[in-house]
């Protein structure tokens, strides 16, 4: 409010600066030395209230960005000490210790999963897998009975002598 005020009246001394720039120079037509001296004194004094003007502008400008970064500045302390606060509640709930009884109750499960996979894949000891070997070798060497082939010729193929009707396309058609 307080700079809006400052610039209306910055509005109003230059209004003013204005007029009487233009009241000086009439003067000096008229041959009024002495009046324009004081007209433009006056002026002088005036330019010097508008640049104080503008530096108070200028501060409660900067005061004005100050007061809104401290405000956000708040806002983010605030939100650290929420965070904090949640933190110290979950640290409460899950202590270290209950961290390690988790972390091995499942390497435990882990472990036993693994001994149940072993025992359903069927893990083969190495005497079996030499036997499954041996009995592979066995078969590729045996000898593969295969059926006889027939002595007499194929015949051939003989083309048809009506060739196949083209069918006309059906038409599609839009439900409605």
């Amino acid at each position: 409010q307080q700079r809006d005020k400052l610039k209306q009246y910055q509005k109003r001394i230059n209004l003013n600066l204005e007029r009487e720039r233009a009241l000086a120079r009439q003067l000096l037509k008229e041959g009024k030395r002495e009046k324009a001296m004081l007209l433009l004194k006056k002026k002088r004094y005036q330019e010097q209230l508008l640049d104080k003007t503008e530096n108070q502008i200028s501060n409660l400008e900067r005061m004005v960005q100050d007061i809104e970064f401290t405000q956000i500045e708040m806002k983010v302390i605030e939100g650290l000490k929420i965070g904090n606060e949640c933190l110290n509640k979950m640290h409460q709930v899950m202590s270290t210790e209950e961290v390690e009884r988790i972390i091995g109750e499942t390497q435990d499960a882990v472990e036993y999963q693994r001994q149940i996979d072993e025992i359903l894949a069927g893990s083969l000891t190495e005497e079996d897998e030499d036997a499954i070997l041996e009995e592979l070798n066995a078969i590729t060497q045996e000898q593969v009975e295969l059926p006889e082939v027939p002595s007499e010729p194929l015949p051939e193929k003989i083309p048809d002598a009506s060739p196949v009707k083209n069918r006309p396309k059906p038409e599609l058609v839009a439900a409605s």
